[in-house]
């Protein structure tokens, strides 16, 4: 399997991505999934380089647009190379002239572009959709945002919640994956690397038709899309791997598809949970993007607690984000302005007053279906400190079977170090941190510190500790 970038994302404070201006409005089109279209025009990206890294350094940046005015500033850094040209108008959505498009994407290139739906095709050429640059992708989607003007079937590119679903994910080389909300299936064709088929599901039927252009796009033909919701499109079926970032928004709105869902407070969060458990074949993997309410704030995890208690699961509860009523509408309407805004603001903090809901948490379950036992570990983590947790997640399931005796065996995970502090020439703290994944760091005794530095054997009295280091994956049992 290709090493693969950790993913640029659109950086900005809005969790729904950029918010910009969009030359075509979104779902004013539907786009073709023309295999051999979707092929030819994959392939001439891919001859121009049209990838993460070198549109970054095009735009001189070490991120994609991050607002409106990023799109202007970075579109004016642009060369007149056949990259550029082609960057210009599949990217950033700028109109080109036909023939510097036809330099850039070539006759065939520009015919599969037009075959695609992606652009309407004249003197000028103008992009309706983007194709964005992610991970080893090639990814189609609607354009930038146009905030409170999206239509409910928007289908949204690469996003922050998109990547902590990606990040989060497991990479076990099974016959079967499903992506349940697939939006514009960039799971599902991550997943299409490493297993047999991946199962793509999702309500939106304009999703549906992204999913399978971008199979084409990046020529994958072990991408099936099936419409329904949730897990109907799979009954009765089970998969080795399962993705979920679906709408688990918690708001009193119903209006777009990929964020609100159509079920009240958190139970399509619930129902994710506690149904893919069901569709998890034995030892296999289910990462899921959700979000739940707290009531009692001394009891912050009590919801997520309770959808896998009884599963058959061992799980792994992960919150990214933990705010107030005020905090989570602000930055789900932050597209809004003025009166807008403010009435937004009040009807969402009512909605949580009614429901008696003092916090709202975002972040992510992880499960694996092992001889039916259930076993439970709850951690906090930053998104922003996250790469590829495939590895780390791995390991840190399977040394919840160890042993005590094995537990003292154990030696420092690959990228792990032992980090110490010294005061007048002795060691007075030390950590064992990894360098990688959630960025786990572990206050450690100095004395199992310097004996794990060095794999020297440790004391019995450091079981808790190591207990601790191993289930956060940052030991691993010897052979």
């Amino acid at each position: 399997m290709p090493e693969r970038s950790n993913g640029a994302v659109l950086k900005t404070a809005s969790p729904r991505g950029l918010v910009g201006s969009n030359p075509t409005p979104a779902a004013s089109f539907t786009p073709k999934p023309d295999p051999t279209a979707g092929a030819r025009l994959g392939h001439r990206l891919h001859e121009l380089g049209y990838n993460e890294e070198a549109l970054l350094e095009l735009f001189d940046s070490d991120d994609y647009p991050a607002n409106a005015v990023d799109v202007y500033v970075f579109a004016r850094r642009l060369p007149e190379s056949k990259l550029g040209i082609a960057t210009r108008l599949l990217f950033l959505q700028q109109p080109v002239a036909r023939a510097d498009a036809e330099r850039a994407l070539g006759a065939g290139g520009l015919e599969a572009l037009e075959a695609t739906g992606l652009a309407e095709i004249g003197s000028t050429v103008i992009a309706r959709g983007r194709i964005s640059p992610t991970r080893e992708l090639l990814l189609a989607s609607d354009g930038f945002s146009e905030g409170d003007d999206d239509p409910p079937e928007y289908v949204a590119t690469y996003t922050p919640a998109a990547r902590l679903c990606d990040m989060l994910t497991p990479r076990p080389r099974v016959p079967r994956a499903l992506d349940v909300g697939t939006g514009n299936g960039v799971h599902a064709l991550l997943a299409a690397a490493h297993v047999g088929t991946a199962v793509a599901t999702d309500i939106n039927d304009r999703a549906l038709a992204f999913t399978a252009l971008n199979a084409a796009l990046n020529e994958l033909d072990n991408v099936e899309t099936r419409n329904g919701s949730l897990f109907e499109p799979v009954a009765g079926e089970q998969f080795g791997l399962i993705t979920c970032n679906a709408p688990f928004v918690v708001s009193p709105e119903t209006r777009w598809v990929y964020r609100d869902g159509e079920l009240p407070v958190d139970e399509l969060s619930e129902r994710v949970v506690r149904e893919a458990a069901g569709h998890l074949a034995d030892g296999g993997w289910a990462t899921l993007a959700v979000s739940w309410v707290v009531r009692d704030v001394d009891a912050p995890n009590e919801r997520p607690l309770d959808w896998v208690s009884e599963i058959g699961c061992d799980a792994w509860i992960l919150s990214n984000s933990d705010s107030d009523p005020l905090d989570h509408a602000a930055s789900w309407n932050d597209h809004l302005s003025g009166a807008d805004l403010e009435e937004a603001l009040d009807r969402w903090s009512a909605y949580f007053s009614e429901l008696g809901v003092h916090r709202i948490v975002e972040g992510a379950v992880i499960l694996n279906r092992r001889n039916g036992e259930t076993t439970v570990r709850e951690d906090d983590f930053d998104s922003d400190d996250l790469e590829e947790a495939d590895d780390q997640i791995r390991r840190a399931f399977a040394n919840r079977r160890l042993s005590d005796e094995q537990l003292l065996r154990a030696t420092l995970a690959p990228g792990t170090s032992v980090e110490q502090t010294l005061r007048g020439g002795r060691v007075v703290s030390a950590s064992v941190a990894l360098d990688g994944g959630t960025f786990a760091d572990v206050d450690v005794p100095p004395v199992l510190a310097e004996a794990l530095a060095a794999g020297s054997p440790v004391r019995k009295r450091d079981l808790p500790v190591l207990r601790e280091l191993a289930d956060l994956g940052l030991l691993r049992a010897k052979a």
